[in-house]
C-alpha cells in the first residue's frame, strides 16, 4: 500500500533547479571520494541481462522482474534488479588485481515496490566490487570497508555545507560507526520487531552497521530477506544513518563479503533452490573461476536526500508517482521532480 507522510513544518530548502544542481556535485564528489577510498574503477554496466544467466538479482525472491524478449536472438530479457552477481563476473572478465575493484551506476525497474518517502519503482545506485584475498572473508575486513565507505559519505557531506547556504544548518552525519549482529539486536530487544530495532539502535547510535543479513536467527525467524547467491549470510549487513528530517533510521547501503563455494551450496540448500548450482554464474563460482569479492550497493537518490535534508525521494529522482503522492507533496510545497 502506498504512503507519504511529509513532516510537519518541513519547507524545501532549494528550487528544482537548485536542487539538480546541487544532485550533480554530490554525485561527482562522492564517486571520486568513494573510489579512493576503495580503490575503485568506474566500468559501464547493463541495464538488462540474459533471463538464463543466473546472473539477475532474485532480492528477497518474490519480487518480478520485469522481462521482455529480443526477437533478433530469440531469448528473453530482464532488467537488472541488482548487479550483485554481475559486477563479481565482471571482475573476472576485467581482470581487476587483487584490492582493486570497479563501480559504476546501476539503474533498475522494481515493479512490485509500495511507494512511500523512501520508496520508488526506479532505484539508483553506485554498484562496487572489490576483489578480496581469501583469508580477507572476515568480520574485521568488512567493519574496516564499512568504516571506509561511512568517512566517504561524512566527508562530501562536510564539504557540501561547507558549499551550499541551503545545507549548512543540517546535522553532520555521525562518523563512529556502532556495529551490531541481527542476533545481536534480536537478543537485546526480544520482543521488538527487526524494524522496530532498527529503530531503536539507529537512533541511539546515529550511524550503525548490522551484521547478519539473510540466515534465520535463533528464534528461526530472518531479520531481512537475502538472496543466497551473491552475500555470505554470515559476512553481510545494512548500513543506516538516522535522518532528522523524517525521524527514522534511513539504510543507505546493503553490502557484504561474498560467498564461497563451500557457502554458495549451504545458503542454496538453505533456501530451497540447489538447483541454481547448474547456472552459467554459479558454475563459475563453484569451479572456483570467479574472484573473491567483497561488495555493495549505495543508494543514489537515497544519499541525496539525507545529505540533502529531502523528505521524499522524488525531490533527488524523476519517477512516476500515484496521485495521492502527488496531491500530498503539492500540498506540502514538496517539489517532485
Amino acid at each position: 500500500m502506498n504512503h507519504v507522510e511529509i513532516p510537519a513544518g518541513y519547507r524545501t530548502n532549494m528550487s528544482r533547479y537548485e536542487t539538480q544542481k546541487c544532485i550533480g556535485l554530490l554525485k561527482r564528489l562522492f564517486e571520486d571520494t568513494l573510489s579512493g577510498a576503495l580503490n575503485l574503477r568506474r566500468v559501464s554496466s547493463p541495464l538488462f541481462v540474459d533471463a538464463n544467466s543466473g546472473i539477475n538479482d532474485d532480492l528477497n525472491g518474490v519480487e518480478r522482474p520485469v522481462s521482455f524478449d529480443i526477437p533478433a536472438i530469440g531469448r528473453e530479457a530482464q532488467v537488472v534488479q541488482s548487479l550483485a552477481k554481475w559486477k563479481r563476473y565482471a571482475l573476472m572478465k576485467y581482470g581487476f588485481p587483487m584490492g582493486q575493484g570497479l563501480y559504476t551506476d546501476m539503474n533498475a525497474i522494481r515493479r512490485d515496490e509500495a511507494l512511500d518517502n523512501l520508496h520508488s519503482v526506479y532505484v539508483d545506485q553506485w554498484d562496487w566490487e572489490k576483489v578480496i584475498r581469501e583469508e580477507d572473508r572476515t568480520i574485521d575486513y568488512l567493519k574496516a570497508t564499512v568504516n571506509d565507505i561511512v568517512g566517504a559519505i561524512c566527508d562530501v557531506n562536510h564539504t557540501l555545507k561547507q558549499i551550499s547556504t541551503a545545507l549548512e544548518n543540517l546535522p553532520e552525519l555521525k562518523r563512529e560507526v556502532a556495529f551490531i549482529t541481527a542476533q545481536g539486536l534480536e537478543d537485546k530487544y526480544p520482543d521488538l520487531t527487526p524494524a522496530q530495532r532498527e529503530e531503536v539502535f539507529v537512533r541511539e547510535n546515529g550511524t550503525a552497521f548490522i551484521i547478519g543479513i539473510g540466515g534465520k536467527m535463533k528464534s528461526g525467524q530472518k531479520h531481512d530477506g537475502r538472496a543466497p547467491d551473491y552475500d555470505d549470510w554470515k559476512l553481510n549487513g545494512d548500513l543506516f544513518f538516522w535522518n532528522s528530517v523524517l525521524n527514522v533510521p534511513f539504510e543507505v547501503s546493503s553490502m557484504g563479503i561474498r560467498v564461497s563455494p563451500e557457502s554458495l551450496m549451504r545458503q542454496l540448500e538453505e533456501a530451497g533452490c540447489p538447483e541454481r548450482k547448474d547456472l552459467m554464474f554459479h558454475k563459475l563460482l563453484l569451479e572456483g573461476k570467479l574472484p573473491y569479492s567483497i561488495g555493495g550497493g549505495i543508494g543514489q537518490s537515497r544519499l541525496c536526500m539525507l545529505i540533502m535534508g529531502k523528505a521524499h525521494i522524488g525531490e533527488v529522482q524523476a519517477a512516476v508517482w500515484d496521485d495521492e503522492t502527488i496531491a500530498a507533496c503539492k500540498a506540502a510545497g514538496v517539489h517532485l521532480l
